[in-house]
């Protein structure tokens, strides 16, 4: 194993192989903490949906007729893909909680039941379309944070002809950013080994995870 991808075990062990925390999640407030959470980012994306859907609806109403000619030179490209990024997002959204929260695959339930997260994480990527589809919908949500952060500025009133540029590079760091840490963990060792509850606790101690067949 290569010294970055160990690197990697490393990391992700300490931070979600020992359970830290999803053990802190799902214990804190007395276990409504989770839930409570869960509600939040439920209730934050359906008014996000809904705001959307409003502003498209109002944009076009203002405008029943297309340009003839559609030159735009100010919008970004993460601006003009916003709806059809959205949808994909959505649509791997959907797909990440039934494929890790309510664990619609038999093998990552059991993985979750025996308290293994980290194991369970690695497990689900052994599909090579998913850990596709997970790169493509990080992309696609950094471009959409990429837009989002220059957004808030500009609706603050804090974007001027004097601070764009420099909003515009933070928007991107931040994005890059987000897209690194979160896709990193495709460069773990997990991708390209499986790993079972039974082989977990060897697994921690060497960095070396033992494959084991995938069914």
């Amino acid at each position: 194993m290569s010294p970055s991808n160990c690197s990697l075990c490393r990391f992700w062990h300490s931070s979600i192989g020992k359970n830290h925390y999803a053990h802190f999640l799902h214990t804190m407030i007395h276990g409504w903490g989770i839930w409570m959470f869960r509600a939040t980012m439920l209730v934050a994306l359906a008014l996000h949906i809904i705001a959307t859907v409003q502003l498209t609806a109002a944009n076009r109403a203002a405008r029943p007729s297309r340009y003839e000619a559609d030159n735009t030179m100010v919008a970004s490209k993460s601006s003009r893909m916003m709806i059809w990024s959205g949808l994909i997002i959505l649509a791997f959204f959907v797909y990440h909680i039934l494929h890790y929260t309510v664990r619609i695959d038999p093998g990552l339930k059991q993985l979750a039941d025996y308290g293994e997260n980290w194991a369970m994480t690695i497990a689900g990527f052994q599909c090579a379309g998913y850990a596709l589809f997970y790169i493509i919908a990080m992309a696609l949500l950094c471009s959409h944070l990429s837009h989002g952060v220059g957004s808030i500025f500009q609706t603050l009133g804090l974007r001027t002809k004097k601070t764009a540029p420099a909003i515009a590079l933070l928007s991107k760091v931040y994005a890059v950013v987000v897209f690194i840490g979160f896709s990193s963990i495709q460069g773990s060792p997990g991708s390209q080994t499986l790993i079972s509850p039974a082989t977990f606790q060897n697994t921690s101690k060497n960095c070396t995870p033992s494959p084991t067949p995938c069914h």
